[in-house]
């Protein structure tokens, strides 16, 4: 039986079309939709491009995201760049079966408005000499559901915000798919 991915999203989609595209080599596991809650949002021509259906939901309706699921029934609910908290129904009704990757590791430079270039600036402002990626499971706080897998990346004291977002993204790229995976098997 193949096994379903929904991926939720909020912008240009990168991740998103790497994880879609690993799944196209995996005749085992496919990746159902992509739903998104902006309706300009890059995302949905990197997944149109890939023969992905792409959908937009209106985030301040409560029910979609859960009713959606449900009706879907996905084995593993991703966020890829998705800016929204996860509805409390939707996380029990799916516990440990939502997993989300954060640009940074946490603990450090998580929670609310730490996203993007956000945390990439924190982290230069810190002068931290490694920075990397955490894949944790989705629970009721921002950032704080239990770490799956992290992976670290050397910074120089010259590294500039978007230095390191481009280093932390090669991280994403690399790790993403592969602990989704391993996560479905």
């Amino acid at each position: 039986m193949t096994k379903k991915i929904i991926i939720l999203a909020s912008g240009g989609g990168t991740n998103a079309e790497n994880i879609i595209r690993y799944f196209q080599k995996q005749p085992s596991t496919s990746v159902h939709s992509v739903l998104c809650n902006k309706k300009d949002a890059g995302v949905f021509q990197r997944s149109q491009a890939l023969d992905t259906p792409c959908h937009w939901f209106d985030a301040s309706s409560p029910n979609f995201l859960l009713d959606y699921c449900l009706t879907h029934s996905p084995d593993l609910i991703v966020l890829a760049g998705y800016l929204r908290k996860i509805p409390v129904e939707l996380i029990a009704n799916f516990t440990n079966k939502i997993i989300n990757i954060h640009p940074a590791l946490l603990p450090k430079y998580g929670g609310k408005g730490m996203y993007g270039m956000h945390v990439h600036t924190a982290v230069k402002q810190a002068k931290e000499t490694e920075s990397g990626i955490t894949i944790h499971f989705v629970n009721e706080q921002y950032d704080e559901g239990a770490v799956i897998f992290q992976a670290t990346v050397p910074l120089l004291p010259q590294d500039t915000p978007a230095q390191i977002a481009k280093k932390v993204q090669s991280l994403e790229y690399k790790y993403f798919p592969l602990i989704i995976e391993k996560q479905l098997a």
